[in-house]
């Protein structure tokens, strides 16, 4: 028995959900680029007046030849930077990452993730000497009454000082002293197994070093390209936080900002599967985030910079910050009770709610077979068995659904011979059958949109699970990225440069189940009806060719079994007769009539009703 055609509107129904999300969600990047702008210039200009104010403490501060000199001025200088002062670096290193820090700006200077290498297997580092930098203004000294106000980053702190922990942690101190007592600490401890870094900011004369009972934290960032394809890399890219206890996130498409006013947690960075975020343990008072997306086609994906306010208090203070840098991982993240579990886009947009699919039942399923078997291209077929196993019930009343009205298909065709072109008429005794023998007309067309969810769930899934990283199957070389079996000295519109043999076998399973669904189909007069499943996976093939392979390795699993079940089912499983003797039966019973289909027959009778009046009123030529 063949698909009726509410089941087939259901496949359309996927499609067009497929085709718009697809297109919104490359399109509403751009929403904010105007306003983005509009704040980024508003930055800008308050950045220029403090260089400008910066400069003149600077020229001000190189005026003094000597301490002589100095005096006579009335000069005070607490912290001055020293342009030959000798860098100094020191390591602090678990199994999972390698932090190298400096004593010039006591801050980290290059991360590298040890269990992670780029697509050419080169070491991955997050953060290097060029592109990072942590830093705050200080009241460096005094000149003739006058403060003067220089960076962190441009102060030589004492060489690194490195102790081990007594639970196997390691803290490496960075210190500024004066003669006067003033004192800065920059102390950074890193725990075993772990990619989070504690970073507390001690300042003992706070209140001299820092003015208007506020810290101001400089992060500049630069994320640099690690996987295969720059491109999908690129759409991938968010800035996360949580503010006023809520999270929520920044699809990156272009240049722009973000002004925080409420408390915020943290602020991160995520590229397609590893994140840098900056976090305080009592809450940044507000913030600021720019950054820009350069237009070439090299490696370096997005510069960033963040401003944020920090309260101080007392003469003595202790500023509790966190740094993040390793993988887009749930698992990881979940452990830290922060809320950065949600950096991992498992959800978004209209499609929200499948996040809790996938991270309180697909996530589960999938680690439990991950942690039995070697292969992750064998873990998702399995995965795939087991969805379908859940989904069968749905399939199996689809179908049964498409053999009920083949079996009224007779008598519906009599109506229409009887109707003629009076649509609403047939449409009011199609209603009459349909109850008469208990069927329902949406029974072919819901079980396909309920597969709406499992879809999206997947699709999600597969492009966020960073277990799929780096894990090759059959000729695919990276399941997190896209197969290529050759690659095209040009580009096709809608498709790319390259042929992915998985999208190849989705594309033609997903075709074989339309032809056989339309083969068994028996009106075929409606032309939208007649080629609509053919064009789908015409448009499939564009889509899937650069999504990664383990997605279009899931959906040629799931067409092969939907396929097959669908043959087996329709051939073997359902008794056409015991169909017949159940609309018979169904028949002689008292017809219980729906709220639903209560209300399609008033519209119904409603139209018809309509339709007879106008005919009534025409004037008769």
């Amino acid at each position: 028995m063949g698909l009726d055609k509410n089941t087939l509107i259901g496949m359309v129904l996927i499609g067009l959900l497929m085709i718009g999300m697809f297109y919104f969600n490359g399109k509403s990047r751009l929403a904010y680029e105007g306003e983005q702008k509009r704040i980024a210039d508003s930055i800008s200009l308050v950045k220029a007046r403090e260089a400008r104010i910066d400069s003149i403490a600077a020229l001000a501060m190189a005026k003094p030849a000597t301490t002589d000199t100095a005096a006579k001025k009335g000069a005070v200088n607490v912290f001055m930077k020293q342009p030959n002062s000798v860098e100094q670096l020191t390591v602090l290193e678990n199994n999972k990452i390698k932090i190298t820090f400096t004593n010039k700006g006591g801050q980290p200077k290059q991360v590298e993730l040890k269990g992670y290498k780029t697509f050419d297997e080169r070491p991955l580092i997050l953060e290097n000497d060029s592109t990072c930098k942590l830093s705050y203004k200080i009241i460096a000294g005094n000149i003739a009454g006058n403060d003067i106000v220089t960076e962190t980053s441009d102060l030589t702190f004492s060489a690194g000082t490195t102790i081990q922990n007594a639970d196997s942690s390691q803290t490496v101190s960075f210190t500024l002293k004066d003669s006067s007592g003033k004192e800065i600490t920059h102390q950074y401890t890193l725990h075993n197994n772990d990619y989070l870094l504690d970073f507390s900011i001690i300042l003992n004369g706070a209140d001299k070093l820092i003015s208007g009972n506020s810290l101001g934290l400089l992060w500049q960032s630069q994320t640099t390209q690690a996987e295969k394809d720059v491109t999908y890399e690129k759409r991938q890219l968010q800035i996360g936080h949580i503010e006023d206890g809520k999270y929520d996130f920044e699809t990156i498409a272009a240049d722009g900002s973000k002004q925080f006013d409420k408390p915020v947690d943290w602020i991160s960075i995520k590229q397609q599967f590893f994140i840098a975020a900056l976090a305080d343990k009592d809450k940044f008072q507000s913030a600021d985030i720019s950054w820009t997306v350069p237009q070439d086609s090299g490696s370096t994906l997005l510069q960033s910079t963040a401003n944020l306010r920090v309260a101080i208090s007392g003469s003595n203070a202790t500023v509790p910050l966190q740094l993040y840098y390793g993988p887009s991982d749930y698992h990881v993240l979940d452990k830290y009770n922060n809320g950065m579990y949600q950096i991992v886009p498992y959800g978004s947009g209209p499609f929200a709610f499948v996040k809790y699919i996938n991270r309180h039942a697909l996530l589960p399923v999938f680690d439990f077979i991950r942690s039995h078997i070697a292969s992750m291209g064998i873990v998702i077929l399995l995965l795939t068995l087991f969805i379908r196993l859940l989904t069968s019930p749905i399939l199996y009343k689809s179908y049964v659904s498409g053999a009920k009205m083949k079996a009224l298909k007779p008598e519906i065709d009599k109506l229409k011979e009887k109707h003629g072109d009076d649509k609403q008429a047939f449409s009011m005794d199609q209603m009459k059958l349909w109850k008469s023998a208990g069927v329902s007309p949406l029974g072919g067309c819901l079980p396909a949109v309920l597969q709406i969810p499992i879809f999206m769930s997947l699709y999600y899934f597969f492009q966020s699970n960073i277990a799929l990283r780096h894990e090759n199957f059959l000729w695919a070389k990276d399941l997190a990225s896209y197969d290529s079996i050759a690659h095209l000295p040009f580009t096709i519109p809608f498709y790319g440069d390259h042929i992915s043999l998985f999208t190849l076998t989705a594309v033609s399973t997903s075709m074989l189940i339309s032809i056989y669904s339309m083969s068994t189909v028996q009106d075929n007069s409606n032309p939208v009806m007649k080629y609509m499943p053919y064009i789908f996976p015409f448009l499939l093939l564009g889509v899937f060719n650069k999504l990664p392979a383990a997605l279009t390795w899931y959906y040629t699993i799931s067409n092969t079994i939907t396929l097959t079940l669908q043959i087996v089912i329709q051939k073997y499983i359902i008794d056409h007769n015991k169909i017949l003797a159940e609309i018979e039966a169904n028949r002689k019973k008292p017809v219980k009539v729906s709220k639903l289909q209560e209300r399609m027959q008033a519209i119904q009778e409603s139209n018809k009703k309509i339709q007879d009046m106008k005919n009534r009123t025409q004037p008769r030529g």
